[in-house]
């Protein structure tokens, strides 16, 4: 008996690519965020937990949706994206539990951090589109 490998179409490779482009975005975020916390956020209270749950769940989800393209973790990878930046207009403008911050301090993470999970947006919105398209 011998398995045939059949080439992806198109449609197909566009959508892998996306997938993984997400993943890059997510772990990227989670990597910023586990940094973040290692140098410094973990002693401050309540918002140190936060960067670690925040890194936690993104590389988890990146893990996921890195084998397996359910819309589900599409949907998980967006709230990753959305909390963290969420988390970053509260912290520049109401504060987030008395905590707060100015402008994109720190830098760079805080430039690159905005940049990947809105990209993570981004491809998401695009994946999306990309599946309603008639054929």
């Amino acid at each position: 008996m011998t398995t045939a490998i059949t080439r992806p179409d198109g449609a197909q490779l566009v959508r892998l690519l996306l997938r993984l482009a997400v993943v890059a975005a997510v772990t990227e975020s989670g990597y910023l965020h586990a940094r973040l916390y290692v140098d410094g956020y973990h002693f401050i209270p309540h918002i140190g937990v936060m960067f670690l749950l925040q890194a936690a769940v993104s590389f988890a989800v990146a893990a996921l949706l890195l084998f397996a393209d359910q819309p589900v973790l599409r949907l998980m990878a967006a709230g990753t994206a959305l909390g963290a930046l969420g988390g970053f207009v509260l912290s520049r403008t109401v504060g987030v539990w008395g905590f707060t911050e100015r402008g994109l301090q720190p830098h760079p993470d805080a430039l690159v951090s905005v940049l990947v999970e809105a990209a993570a947006l981004v491809l998401l919105l695009v994946g999306t589109l990309w599946r309603k398209r008639p054929r």
